[in-house]
């Protein structure tokens, strides 16, 4: 139907193509059918565009055209739409002719190189924030304690003392090495927000969706603090410490550029925003009952005999540590305790340890296994997903078009992948093999109908059965032997092996 609808195109090159035009969302119907996961239609469609250059025995020279594969220069790029699309099967796209040597060529020559840079400049980017961190500074604390709980001895300089020794203008180059980097940070993640949108930017794993969200908060962060410190405000530790923990994290996203790590990188993101997420939520309120009641027991005790219950805050905390058995249960044998804290405990313990943490094993083992099973083909996608942001975001002259230029063989200008492929001979003798059996399967049917005939006359001869039995015991074991050369030479085109079938033919 395609073909027959293309014939009545007028215009066959150039932008009124009928192949070349649009639909409603802005797909043609080539990228329609890798958004759609059609590999059927795809690879006819790449039949129609490709070019034979020479062949010579087995070894076959193929021009493809890139026209709408290329992310070069283009708005939506077909790349981009596979990785970000949600059907597994137009992810299997990625490893069909020629998209998957589009993708290698590009990632060998290009990709891999400029993104190992970026991970080593990242990581020295934050060695040097994390250094202003350590060293920041702070002043000896002058004024008198107003609780015994105070453990305060440094506070924070003025803006007018923070920047007076040689060291303190060390620390000033690094600082405005630290918000130049977050500065250009959000000015590479903004257009890309607003081009594809908040929801399917932040919403995809495999473009890296919350890295985005964690970069993007370390960025703010970053301004947060060169506000507080600008304006002398305390409390800039606050957003100091969210930096750092952010920024550090966002290191795991540069895994995504090694085969052994990037699939748990994956893992990882749908286990926080999947699991972990929902887990939470109950956690949350077993957290909360348990707590009231142990701040509610240890109300009318003195604190200074067990004090991980003495408000209702550390009563909070103290509860989301057992939770998670970072610590044991509080006890202190030199006084009574409450029998209420020993019932309220035993529940807490069944509930919190022995259900909720091996639920949420379950939860994790079972993201586990469906990761695992389709790790290769999610490696490849971030692979694809990597390679066009850098050529979106890297300038022209770093990388230049893939390709070769289909002037050079009088092809206009359209730009094409050479490809040489190798047609293997024992499959098309295997081919031959099973038109030969075909043949004679139906060769076998006009003598089996003839045959028919001529045993309903022989039933009424009686005076030759040794005879008959013979020829047809030889018959039978004809049969039966080319069947099992059938048998096995469909097994071995699909590549399999039946050893079931391997029988000895002694007649055929």
């Amino acid at each position: 139907m395609y073909s027959l609808i293309l014939s009545y195109d007028q215009s066959k090159e150039g932008p009124r193509s009928l192949e070349l035009i649009p639909n409603s969302e802005g797909l043609t119907p080539f990228k329609l059918a890798g958004v759609e996961g059609n590999t059927v239609m795809f690879q006819y469609l790449m039949q129609r565009r490709k070019h034979n250059l020479w062949s010579f025995g087995p070894l076959t020279t193929v021009l493809y055209d890139l026209t709408e594969i290329d992310s070069w220069a283009e708005d939506q790029s077909f790349l981009e739409l596979i990785v970000s699309t949600k059907k597994r099967e137009a992810r299997q796209i990625l490893d069909l002719t020629p998209v998957k040597e589009l993708v290698s060529l590009k990632w060998n020559m290009y990709g891999r190189p400029y993104f190992c840079f970026l991970a080593l400049f990242y990581v020295l980017y934050m060695v040097c924030f994390t250094m202003c961190c350590v060293y920041r500074p702070l002043k000896p604390r002058i004024g008198n304690k107003t609780s015994s709980r105070d453990n305060t001895i440094y506070v924070q300089k003025m803006l007018q003392e923070s920047y007076v020794t040689y060291e303190d203008e060390l620390r000033l180059v690094g600082e405005l090495i630290t918000v130049i980097g977050a500065v250009v940070i959000l000015v590479l993640e903004i257009p890309d927000i607003l081009r594809v949108g908040a929801a399917k930017y932040f919403g995809q794993t495999i473009l890296g969706g919350p890295f985005h969200i964690i970069v993007i908060t370390y960025a703010c962060m970053i301004l947060v603090t060169m506000v507080m410190r600008l304006t002398s405000t305390t409390g800039e530790v606050v957003p100091m410490s969210f930096a750092l923990v952010l920024g550090w994290c966002n290191v795991m996203y540069f895994a995504r550029g090694f085969q052994m790590l990037g699939p748990f990188t994956i893992m990882i993101q749908k286990m926080i925003f999947g699991d972990l997420m929902r887990f939470c939520w109950l956690m949350a309120v077993v957290i909360l009952g348990f707590a009231s009641a142990f701040y509610i027991i240890f109300q009318t005790e003195n604190p200074e005999n067990l004090g991980q219950f003495y408000n209702y805050p550390m009563s909070l905390f103290t509860t989301f540590e057992l939770f998670l058995t970072i610590i044991d249960g509080p006890a202190n044998y030199d006084v009574d305790l409450p029998f209420m804290y020993s019932v309220v405990y035993f529940a807490f313990a069944i509930i919190a340890t022995l259900l909720m943490l091996n639920l949420l094993i379950a939860m994790m083992g079972d993201t586990h296994w469906r990761v695992a099973h389709e790790r290769d083909e999610l490696w490849r996608a971030q692979i694809v997903a990597t390679t066009v942001m850098l050529e979106r975001k890297l300038p022209r002259c770093l990388w230049p078009r893939s390709g070769i230029c289909g002037r050079e063989y009088g092809l206009g200008d359209r730009w094409y992948l050479r490809i040489e492929e190798r047609i293997d001979p024992n499959k098309h003798k295997m081919m031959r093999y099973t038109e030969a059996f075909k043949a004679h399967d139906r060769d076998n049917c006009v003598k089996s109908l003839e045959k028919l005939e001529v045993d309903r006359n022989i039933l009424y001869k009686k005076d030759l059965p040794i005879l008959s039995l013979s020829r047809g015991t030889s018959r039978t074991n004809s049969q039966r032997g080319w069947e099992i050369l059938r048998r096995n030479t469909f097994h071995q085109l699909h590549g399999e092996i039946n050893h079931a079938m391997e029988e000895e033919v002694y007649d055929v």
